[in-house]
């Protein structure tokens, strides 16, 4: 399995960050793949074969720690392209609420 948990939204509380910028202070880390459970149960498939799909947005994925465990919520195409290539740890921006 790929992915620790797929999960259909957010379970924990609003943090307040919307965009890239919003996030450019928490600091990347790397975070393995069989940690994550994801936020979106789908995944758009134009976003995970574009070449340019990080232009316009964060290099790094987006993962909220909430009571232990990390939530996906931002990447998920980042996410299954690493697995594709066999790439068990994704550089992600972990933040911790609650």
């Amino acid at each position: 399995m790929i992915f620790k948990a797929v999960g259909d939204g957010r379970p924990y509380p609003d943090h307040g960050r919307e965009g890239s910028m919003d996030w450019s202070d928490v600091p990347p880390r790397q975070v393995r793949l069989d940690e994550l459970v994801t936020t979106k149960r789908t995944l758009d498939l134009d976003a995970l074969l574009a070449e340019d799909s990080t232009f316009f947005g964060d290099l790094f994925a987006h993962v909220v720690e909430y009571r232990g465990v990390l939530y996906l919520e931002d990447g998920l195409h980042r996410a299954v392209r690493a697995a594709l290539q066999q790439r068990p740890i994704l550089h992600a921006r972990v933040l911790t609420v609650g």
